[in-house]
């Protein structure tokens, strides 16, 4: 933590919730696939996750402490990340069967 913790934004006024709890709480989100309103409220309340993580993300915090970190480790700057954990919505698959996904399904044009 401490190695990130110079990329987080300064604190305006009000002190804010730890950072270390509220990044603890948006990766919990994330790697789960849940909706912030099911984060654990160990977290704090999930609308403060929420819109940190839309915070900081439009800010370029998390681009900051991946690129330190993976300089850090000795590796290149470019850093991908694997999704393939993510679940597809149930109606994925019924989509699919009536052809509304034409580029994968059959080729040919919806209506």
């Amino acid at each position: 933590m401490e190695w990130i913790k110079p990329y987080f934004p300064l604190a305006h006024g009000v002190p804010r919730v730890d950072d270390r709890r509220i990044l603890s709480g948006i990766f919990y989100v994330i790697r789960n696939g849940l909706q912030w309103k099911d984060a654990p409220k160990a977290y704090g309340p999930h609308k403060t996750l929420y819109n940190r993580f839309i915070r900081w993300g439009r800010l370029g915090v998390f681009d900051r402490i991946f690129v330190a970190l993976t300089e850090q480790a000795g590796r290149s700057k470019r850093l991908m990340i694997d999704a393939t954990h993510l679940k597809a919505h149930r109606t994925a698959a019924s989509l699919l069967k009536k052809g509304l996904f034409p580029a994968i399904s059959d080729g040919q044009k919806a209506d």
